[in-house]
């Protein structure tokens, strides 16, 4: 059995921030997903997505805080 070198998914951060950020959007064409599953690194998505929840969770507790104390 033959083993054939799987080729390195190139991608930049760039691409990988607009991945995800349409994902936490909820929209994203299936070409678009398509070509972001052949280029984009998993782990750089999984990175990228987990830094962004921590963002989007820490942005929503200063606004409730905000809205607490207004």
């Amino acid at each position: 059995m033959t083993t054939s070198p799987e080729t390195p998914r190139k991608g930049s951060l760039w691409r990988t921030l607009r991945a995800v950020g349409w994902s936490f959007f909820g929209v994203r064409k299936n070409s678009a997903f398509q070509d972001d599953v052949a280029k984009l690194n998993p782990l750089h998505i999984i990175a990228v997505g987990l830094v962004a929840v921590v963002i989007f969770v820490g942005a929503l507790i200063l606004v409730v805080r905000w809205v607490a104390t207004a």
